[in-house]
């Protein structure tokens, strides 16, 4: 790719919002997520994604009221704020499925307000009671951004590649995956997000929350990575905004290199990521 192709090829400048959030205190953290959304808008984001469970923390035992609040007070209010600010805002919290039971579900903003994209997360975490009190997700669909297809994953999804696979195969140049990661796998989560970025040659854009609930410290270290696993920006442990523009043109180039994509033997293993009997 020549520096001229770099230079047309469509950018997208995106945020990571990683916040420190108060548990089942939603008043506070929808304030504390406005206040990163106009940041993030200040620095010329066109997309700011928040943590998994952003506005509630894993209040699950509450998890039917906080569903109701964050329909009925918190997504509009994030509707509100994409408009005004005139950028996309993305994070994952409480949401009822409309039958009856609560799901950790990834809601995605476009800049007018409108939500452009909605995943309820399908590998629930056992450790976090997520399978006592939620219903895990059935489905895994990519959204469109103004410039490219994109999808979301959340926290322990990403310890499985084939939903990562599944999104490059459906042509997503992004994936945005919030998280409540503790620091006691944070070697787990750098490794991983890198090899997700890597294997399936787009960016991922990681944002894990800061601080302590209860016994649980969480990791932070959010990341923007690209194709090529290059680490372009990472945070610490404490609260941060990370900005970073990314060269969607990146992902074809990468894939031109090397065809992971085009190489794979489907016919000869598809069928063997059924294993039988598994315990």
């Amino acid at each position: 790719m020549t520096a001229h192709d770099h230079q047309t090829a469509p950018r997208l400048r995106v945020a990571a919002a990683q916040m420190d959030v108060r548990l089942g205190e939603l008043d506070a953290n929808l304030e504390r997520a406005g206040r990163f959304v106009a940041d993030a808008r200040e620095q010329g984001a066109e997309l700011v994604l928040l943590p998994e469970l952003w506005s509630t923390g894993y209040d699950l035992a509450h998890a039917p009221a906080h569903a109701a609040r964050n329909e009925a007070v918190v997504l509009p209010a994030l509707a509100s704020l994409a408009e005004r600010h005139r950028i996309g805002i993305a994070g994952s919290l409480l949401v009822g499925d409309g039958a009856g039971r609560v799901r950790n579900t990834a809601v995605v903003h476009g800049r007018d307000g409108s939500v452009i994209g909605e995943y309820a997360k399908i590998h629930l975490f056992a450790l976090m009671v997520e399978n006592h009190y939620l219903a895990a997700g059935d489905a895994a669909p990519t959204f469109s951004l103004p410039a490219c297809t994109a999808a979301t994953a959340i926290c322990y999804d990403l310890r499985f590649p084939e939903l990562f696979r599944s999104y490059a195969l459906d042509g997503a140049r992004v994936v945005l995956l919030p998280a409540e990661w503790p620091a006691v796998r944070m070697a787990h989560w750098r490794t991983l997000v890198c090899a997700r970025a890597i294997e399936n040659q787009f960016f991922v854009v990681a944002c894990n929350r800061a601080g302590t609930s209860g016994a649980t410290t969480f990791a932070g270290h959010s990341m923007i990575v690209d194709p090529g696993g290059k680490v372009l920006a990472e945070a610490g442990d404490d609260e941060s905004l990370l900005v970073e523009t990314l060269e969607l043109g990146r992902v074809d180039e990468a894939r031109s290199q090397i065809d992971i994509l085009g190489d794979r033997r489907a016919d000869l293993y598809g069928a063997n990521f059924q294993i039988a009997n598994h315990r």
